[in-house]
């Protein structure tokens, strides 16, 4: 399975318009692939609105690449103040594909800007922590490496609220069970935004 973020940034007067395009153009019938998530930021960079799909192979996926740049109003998108991008990923290896669920009312999306050559070792890195950390990871939603732009990692998980997220973390930090060692020698740069679901949104 292959997955795409697309992200659309927005005035914040217009995010539920822009929101409403979105769902129209991913639920569309020339649509290809399958809606996964759909929030919008909260905290860090705000009146952003990020949909992510599932796709089962690259020709679908690219499909769906090429209705959007060769689309008039891509994503429904009507104003000349509203921009978007498009990202594509693979899962880590041995995490299991995306499907909907109920992880709680706060999602966070973290994306590690990678030195050259620092997706493997942090894959690796990744693989050796989730068992140990089970209690903080079974938070996870997926870990992706991008298959487009510069090297760099995305990872999303869902908590019931912002205080479960702060005490797991500040737990496994202090166990030494958290971050993953050998993965944070490998980030040249990080951003993170917390983010809340839309109500057409199957991961909730």
């Amino acid at each position: 399975m292959l997955y795409e973020l697309a992200t659309l940034s927005c005035p914040l007067l217009e995010q539920d318009v822009v929101s409403n395009c979105a769902h129209h153009w991913v639920s569309s019938a020339d649509a290809a692939g399958r809606l996964l998530g759909a929030w919008r930021t909260e905290i860090g960079e705000l009146s952003r609105i990020v949909v992510m799909r599932g796709f089962g192979t690259m020709d679908e996926l690219q499909h769906e690449r090429n209705r959007a740049l060769t689309a008039e109003q891509p994503f429904g998108i009507e104003s000349a103040s509203v921009q978007f991008t498009m990202e594509s990923y693979a899962l880590f290896p041995f995490l299991p594909d995306i499907e909907p669920a109920t992880f709680g009312n706060f999602y966070e999306i973290r994306r590690y800007w990678l030195k050259a050559g620092g997706i493997a070792p942090t894959i690796t890195a990744w693989e050796r922590a989730l068992g140990p950390a089970e209690a903080y990871t079974s938070h996870l939603i997926s870990n992706m490496y991008a298959l487009d732009g510069p090297p760099r990692i995305t990872h999303i998980w869902g908590f019931s609220s912002l205080e479960e997220r702060m005490t797991l973390r500040r737990r496994h930090y202090a166990e030494g069970l958290w971050p993953p060692k050998g993965g944070p020698e490998q980030i040249a740069n990080a951003t993170s935004s917390i983010c809340l679901p839309e109500v057409w949104s199957p991961l909730r």
